[in-house]
Parts: C-alpha cells; sequence; structure tokens
C-alpha cells in the first residue's frame, strides 16, 4: 500500500516539476500563449495556438510565475508524501541507495529554492528570487526523470554496514540538506554570470546584488550542514569498518567539494572577494557536488557504493 502511493507521488511530482519548469522558463522570456482563429477565402477555419513573446512587464507573465510557483509547491508536498510513504514501506530512512536518495535529494532542492524565493521575494515579481526556478526546477525535474528511468524502486534489505538506522537517517539527511542548499548558491551563481555580474544586462532577471547575496547566504546554510555530515559519516565509519577516514572515493570526493566551498567563504570574508570570480567557484562547486553524488556512487567502487543499480 505505501509503496504505492510513493510510486504514485513520483508521478505527481514529475508532472508538477515539468510544469513549473516550463512556467518558469515562459515567466522569464514573457512568453504567451495565443489563440487565433484562421480565415480562408470561404470564411473562417480552425483556431490555432501560438506562442509569442509579451512585449510587456506585467499581467500575464506573472500569471506564469504564479503558477509555476503552486506547481512547485505542488511538487513538495508530493515528494514529502513520497518520502513519507517510502519510510513506512522500508522502514527505515529512506534514502539506502540511488532511488531513494536522488528523490530525497530533488526534495532538498525544491525546498531550499521555494524557501529561497519567499525570502527574497520582491514587489517587482518579475525580477524576484523565483527566477532561480528557470535552474533550479529543470534540475530536479531531471533527477526525477533519471530516478523514473534508470533506478530501481523495489524494496532491499539494508547491507550490514547501513544497518544503524539512526546515523543512517541523519548523517545523510545532512548531506541532503547541504546539497539542497548548495544547489541554491549554484542557480543564483550562473544567473549572476548571466547578468554580467552588477552590469544588470537583462531586466527580467534578479540585480546582481541579490544573486550575488542569495548565493552567499545559501552557502552560509549549505557549509556547516555538509562539514556536519561529514563529521557524522566519520563517526559512523569507525563503528562500521574501524577507522574514522579511509580516503575512500565517496569521502575524499565529499571531502574536496567542501574545500571548495571553504575556498569560497574565505575568499570572501577575508579578501572580499565576490562578484565574477566566486560565482565561477561556486559553479565548480556544484559540479564537485554532482561528481561525488553521480560518478562515485554510479561508477567509481568503494566502501559507498550502495547505488542498488
Amino acid at each position: 500500500m505505501m509503496q504505492d502511493i510513493s510510486n504514485a507521488a513520483l508521478w505527481v511530482a514529475l508532472v508538477a516539476t515539468g510544469a513549473a519548469s516550463l512556467g518558469y522558463w515562459a515567466h522569464l522570456l514573457g512568453v504567451r500563449l495565443v489563440i487565433r482563429r484562421l480565415t480562408t477565402e470561404v470564411g473562417e477555419g480552425p483556431s490555432v495556438a501560438t506562442l509569442e513573446r509579451n512585449g510587456g512587464s506585467n499581467g500575464f507573465a506573472q500569471k506564469l510565475g504564479n503558477y509555476a510557483t503552486l506547481a512547485t509547491w505542488a511538487a513538495l508536498a508530493a515528494l514529502a508524501v513520497l518520502l513519507i510513504a517510502r519510510w513506512q514501506a522500508v522502514d527505515h530512512a529512506p534514502w539506502s541507495n540511488m532511488y531513494e536518495f536522488t528523490i530525497a535529494l530533488a526534495a532538498g532542492i525544491t525546498a531550499f529554492y521555494a524557501a529561497f524565493a519567499l525570502v527574497y521575494e520582491d514587489e517587482d515579481r518579475l525580477r524576484s528570487a523565483r527566477v532561480l526556478g528557470v535552474l533550479a526546477l529543470p534540475i530536479v525535474f531531471t533527477m526525477l526523470v533519471v530516478t523514473a528511468v534508470f533506478f530501481p524502486s523495489d524494496v532491499r534489505p539494508l547491507v550490514p554496514a547501513l544497518q544503524n538506522t539512526d546515523l543512517l537517517a541523519i548523517h545523510v539527511a545532512a548531506m541532503v540538506l547541504a546539497y539542497g542548499a548548495l544547489s541554491v548558491s549554484f542557480a543564483a551563481a550562473v544567473l549572476y554570470l548571466a547578468q554580467g555580474g552588477k552590469q544588470n544586462r537583462f531586466a527580467r532577471l534578479p540585480k546582481g546584488a541579490m544573486l550575488d547575496d542569495i548565493a552567499y547566504r545559501s552557502v552560509m546554510l549549505g557549509f556547516p550542514l555538509l562539514a556536519i555530515g561529514i563529521a557524522l559519516g566519520s563517526y559512523w565509519a569507525n563503528s562500521a569498518w574501524g577507522r574514522y577516514w579511509g580516503w575512500d572515493p565517496k569521502e575524499t570526493s565529499a571531502l574536496a567539494t567542501l574545500l571548495i566551498y571553504g575556498v569560497y567563504l574565505h575568499m570572501r570574508g577575508l579578501r572580499n572577494w565576490s562578484g565574477m570570480r566566486s560565482a565561477v567557484v561556486l559553479v565548480a562547486g556544484f559540479g564537485a557536488v554532482m561528481f561525488t553524488y553521480f560518478a562515485v556512487n554510479l561508477w567509481v567502487s568503494g566502501l559507498h557504493s550502495y547505488a542498488g543499480v
């Protein structure tokens, strides 16, 4: 029963994130749907729907942003239902393999994006932080598609190293939350680069100063969570394998990711190194996050090879 609910919730989340992705892009580009009736020599013909640029900066574009935001919250609710139902089905925290962890990560990204969009809401809603959804929601949608297509959802018993269910819950949860927060910094950094920093090239994007601030604050959340997650993993490694640190590929890659974001915070705090250079570091940092998550889990063998695929 719970497994069926979680499977259904996955498809609801897929549809909702797909709709949100399209809605945010249409909102950003000012696209609107226009239905016209064709005329022929004998009179009126069939109606044809076309997509056109909306020259104005309000009205329809704002509605698209509102609809996309509603779809985002619907996706977040569906992902919450999915994780709760999956937890009941497997009787432990639902992040023990690639299927479960990818869904949890998608939920984390969606939650942090939605939170930042609320905090940085602006009176000019075309330039608010919800424009980050043009990157954040497609990432989530892609993750859910990959999960549905490639990762098996069948329930399997935990391998011996993962049977400490308390540490499984808090260690992986810390990593999920860290990666979710850091994904917001990636979206803000990419849009900052598109804006040309303080040049503010595009009227429909948030101002560079807002994007830089969002990127910084999301790292301030994600960095300590990542450090806590690594520390908990080290503690767990000692009880499972008899050592705190063994330079396993997963451990090494996670540490390298932490160091990249540490460099970002160090240079920004001590040398006021903000702007374009720090945005590039954040893009590199998110690349390290994705490498740690996908490449190490799927293609690099080690003690953390629990992909289940």
